[in-house]
């Protein structure tokens, strides 16, 4: 995870001096772009301190070493439900959610509760039914 701290911290040395620069360029007048860029300076440097944290706790990866072979990142990468429609139902309910936003605010409160009843379908979908564990 090394390369991957170094670019998300580069990141605070690229947007802070870019925050500055709008900042005189606008002379001062705009400051929620001014403020919008500091913050992804400051979200850049938690997530570059995250995965340099992480990355010296849990070792080098296969990635990391220019010696590894094919078969060391073989395996199980993670558990994904390929028959869980939840989140089409969310996507969907974020979609409605925009549309709201562009055309009736009252879409938006139908589309924030069938988001609400969309992530709690996904949390809780090997809680129950077929596929309870």
């Amino acid at each position: 995870m090394k390369i991957e701290s170094w670019l998300f911290g580069a990141g605070v040395f690229f947007f802070v001096p870019v925050a500055i620069a709008y900042g005189f360029l606008t002379e001062w007048s705009e400051w929620v772009g001014v403020l919008g860029i500091l913050l992804v300076g400051g979200l850049a440097g938690m997530i570059g301190a995250y995965l340099g944290f992480t990355g010296k706790r849990i070792g080098l990866r296969p990635e990391d070493r220019p010696d590894a072979e094919i078969h060391e990142g073989a395996g199980e990468q993670g558990h994904f439900s390929p028959w869980s429609w939840w989140p089409l139902v969310l996507g969907l309910a974020c979609a409605g959610g925009f549309l709201g936003l562009a055309i009736g605010f009252w879409v938006t409160y139908v589309a924030g509760g069938l988001a609400l009843i969309a992530l709690v379908g996904w949390v809780f979908e090997y809680s129950r039914g077929d596929h309870a564990h």
